[in-house]
């Protein structure tokens, strides 16, 4: 009898230091941090709002959704959360369900990565 392996995917998260480090530098420590700790917030709010309209497969509406994650996420450096959520919304756009079923679960890996408190994006100001 064959054993069966259950794989677990796991998400390498790029991020670009560089974005917080502007936005530390332009805006200094207190202000930064609290820019970056909102919109981090955004972020989980918005893919929360995400989630909950795949479940109910209301897919109106989301591919500009998905673009506007893609922006939040670029401006803050979280490089693998903004190209997942491009590539989430051009399987939409070309109507492909398979691939987007695909692109949506590695999207809520990412996602999860890149949001969780011990990923330290906030802390990236050197």
């Amino acid at each position: 009898m064959a054993e069966v392996t259950a794989l677990k995917p796991r998400e390498v998260v790029r991020q670009d230091v560089e974005a917080i480090t502007e936005i530390y530098r332009n805006l200094g420590a207190p202000v930064a941090e609290q820019m970056v700790t909102r919109a981090l917030g955004e972020l989980a709010l918005t893919m929360a709002g995400l989630a909950e309209k795949v479940r109910a497969q209301d897919l109106r509406d989301l591919a500009r959704q998905l673009g506007h994650l893609r922006r939040m996420a670029a401006d803050i450096g979280l490089v693998s959360l903004a190209t997942v959520a491009g590539d989430a919304r051009a399987c939409l756009e070309r109507a492909d369900g398979t691939a987007f079923s695909a692109v949506w679960s590695r999207l809520l890996r990412v996602a999860e990565r890149s949001l969780s408190p011990d990923q330290g994006v906030a802390d990236l100001s050197g």
